[in-house]
């Protein structure tokens, strides 16, 4: 029996996921002559080009596009099974990076308090924070991030998951407002002014607020539309503009629910209701036993639930 050679795995998998022979260098530690000689066994072995000429740059065929994702499964379950197995977990000697991928507003909530959470029992661990500009499951897929966070979108079926807190919307407004300091915000009063939305499409900035305004047949008047929910603040800080966010995301913010000189915002209840939030911990299967991913699941639980009981 001809068996296939397995060290190419690893290689196939640069290639896919570089999209160059250049790339795959650089990343492997070889040299372009070598990669070149690797390209060329793989493409004996799959009988498919997989990288061809566009211009002048390297693209991948179709059949390179189809494998990508297994390849890189079967790479990272390869790397897995010739790891070491540990039988148990000893924090204080623990050395390792995880990827994080949130939005920024969980990372600047949430941030300061896991780290130092994760300093108190693993001082050799590193978090690495990556911002989420859109949702989907491919980088927990590829194994590009350890652990995504933020509400359920368009996730696979295989994708693992946790609740960690259910969140609300509130309206925020500067220190100085009309509405700062205001008991029991009515509709009217909350129309009265304009808006700053955060949604990464500018055309799309139609949101829980409106649709439960729609039911009332009314509308607000949104003046600006900014990319996060940070932005969204910091407008609000300096205009007169409503900002719309998570209450979650004030917990850094100097925020009062009544005027005060010591704080540059101010928050109220909306005149409307809104549907909950729910706030989740996302992982790939592959992560699912692995004993260090485990203790950082259930920190970043606590931490969560400890400051959004």
């Amino acid at each position: 029996m001809n068996e296939p050679d397995l060290n190419l795995l690893l290689a196939l998998d640069t290639f896919l996921a570089e999209g160059s022979v250049a790339g795959a260098a650089r990343r492997l530690g070889l040299s372009a002559s070598a990669m070149s000689r690797t390209l060329s066994r793989l493409r004996a072995a799959t009988g498919d080009p997989l990288l061809v000429r566009a211009g002048r740059n390297m693209v991948l065929t179709p059949y390179a596009e189809a494998i990508r994702e297994r390849a890189r499964n079967a790479a990272l379950e390869a790397r897995a099974l010739l790891s070491p197995s540990t039988a148990e977990l000893t924090l204080s000697t623990l050395e390792c990076a995880f990827i994080i991928r949130a939005n920024d507003g969980f990372i600047e909530a949430f941030a300061p308090s896991l780290i130092t959470a994760a300093a108190a029992e693993a001082p050799g661990v590193q978090l690495c924070f990556t911002s989420k500009p859109e949702k989907g499951s491919r980088h927990l897929r590829e194994g590009l991030v350890d652990l995504e966070i933020g509400v359920v979108g368009e996730m696979g079926p295989e994708i693992r998951l946790q609740a960690l807190f259910r969140d609300r919307f509130v309206g925020v407004v500067r220190a100085g407002h009309p509405l700062a300091g205001v008991s029991g915000v009515t509709v009217e009063q909350y129309l009265a002014f304009g808006h700053v939305v955060a949604s990464r499409r500018i055309h799309s900035t139609h949101g829980p607020v409106d649709e439960a305004l729609d039911k009332k047949g009314l509308s607000r008047k949104i003046a600006a539309v900014v990319p996060g929910f940070p932005a969204s603040l910091k407008v609000a800080q300096g205009s007169d503009l409503i900002a719309l966010v998570p209450c979650s995301f004030l917990l850094n913010q100097p925020v009062c629910e009544i005027e005060g000189a010591a704080a540059r915002l101010a928050m109220f209840e909306l005149p409307v209701n809104t549907r909950q939030i729910v706030v989740s911990q996302m992982w790939h299967p592959r992560s699912e036993a692995d004993l260090a991913h485990r203790w950082l699941r259930k920190l970043v639980l606590n931490v969560c639930r400890t400051l959004v009981p």
